[in-house]
């Protein structure tokens, strides 16, 4: 009986060692490090998500998301290939193996996971549609824009989302549709359209990075619902669950109150979920192919979810956003992090 159960443990032990050695191996994490660097897709220039700062380095709330998978999968954040691409392409270069992760603003909806070959991380921002006008239009809520002209991007939700708002509200408009945000930005700046669409923490963004922010405004309503996610390509289950945990635990080192100038300090921590997610105890990193310290490094490197959005979109950026649906959920947000254990 004792040589059976034995036996029995052996075998078991066996194939977590075989499962633990096939995920070391993936195919996207093997590339990865003999590239060196994650290739990480993100927008051609969007101002508090991915856009080149005055040294030409890239900085933003989808940027610094890609410096977090780097310093987890690489042990820096610093090497990142930036692919900035456009609402057309950004797709066909993720399923063609361009680059390893899409992290560029990008709503995850059912066609776009169904159809595409790819699959959504976890949701790291939730935000809806809005309507971006000029103060001195007289326009203070949405179903003012009747028979108006309104610029927005082409391949993305907008279209579908204004097309949809406009039937059920008997809305007519005009649309003006260009092929990536800056062109639309520029364009509504020039007065090309009465009123500039889109997801409303970019058109916040947009608007805080205008020559006078005060001379337009953000209409109240939001006319769909538009979950952010990083997406991945199908087929390496490890790569994915990389990019989810990672994102997951930024969360959750908020949560923990663990943060970019601390978290030397919290490895000393005696709370067990502190030791387990900075790698001091157990194998959370070793479960899906890395170190121990994947998160710590993804935390030195950029904080916690908190710190990326005071940074991008908050307190200490000049969009001064309200956390809402994105605040943690012990303060009555939608973040959180399955249980890391």
């Amino acid at each position: 009986m004792l040589a059976r159960l034995a036996a029995a443990l052996l075998l078991v032990a066996s194939a977590a060692s075989a499962q633990t050695a096939a995920i070391a191996n993936g195919p996207t994490l093997t590339t990865v490090r003999a590239r060196g660097q994650v290739a990480c897709g993100i927008s051609t220039g969007d101002p508090a998500w991915s856009q080149p700062d005055s040294r030409g380095e890239w900085q933003g709330m989808d940027a610094d998301f890609c410096r977090a998978v780097a310093a987890a999968v690489l042990g820096d954040g610093s090497r990142v290939a930036w692919h900035p691409l456009t609402g057309q392409n950004r797709f066909p270069t993720l399923a063609t193996g361009q680059i390893d992760l899409l992290s560029r603003t990008t709503t995850w909806t059912y066609l776009r996971d169904a159809t595409n070959g790819l699959n959504f991380a976890a949701p790291n921002f939730f935000d809806g549609q809005g309507f971006l006008v000029r103060a001195d239009s007289g326009v203070q809520h949405a179903n003012q824009l009747d028979g108006s002209s309104i610029c927005f991007t082409s391949a993305s939700t907008h279209e579908l989302n204004l097309q949809d708002w406009s039937r059920a509200n008997n809305i007519r408009f005009t649309p003006v549709i260009f092929a990536d945000k800056d062109e639309a930005r520029r364009s509504y700046e020039a007065g090309r359209c009465d009123s500039f669409t889109g997801d409303a923490a970019q058109l916040a963004a947009i608007r805080a990075a205008l020559p006078n922010p005060e001379q337009h405004i953000l209409l109240p309503e939001r006319i769909s619902k538009e979950p952010y996610a990083a997406a991945v390509r199908h087929g390496d289950d490890q790569w994915f669950d990389i990019v989810k945990w990672v994102a997951y635990g930024l969360i959750e080192a908020e949560e923990l109150g663990i943060t970019r100038a601390n978290v030397d300090e919290m490895l000393n921590s005696p709370r067990p979920a502190i030791r387990r997610l900075l790698g001091v105890n157990g194998d959370l990193g070793p479960a899906i192919g890395l170190d121990r310290r994947w998160i710590y490094n993804a935390i030195k490197a950029v904080g916690n979810y908190g710190e990326i959005y005071d940074r991008h979109l908050g307190a200490n950026s000049p969009v001064r956003l309200p956390r809402g649906l994105n605040d943690l959920w012990t303060r009555g947000g939608m973040m959180f992090s399955p249980p890391m254990r």
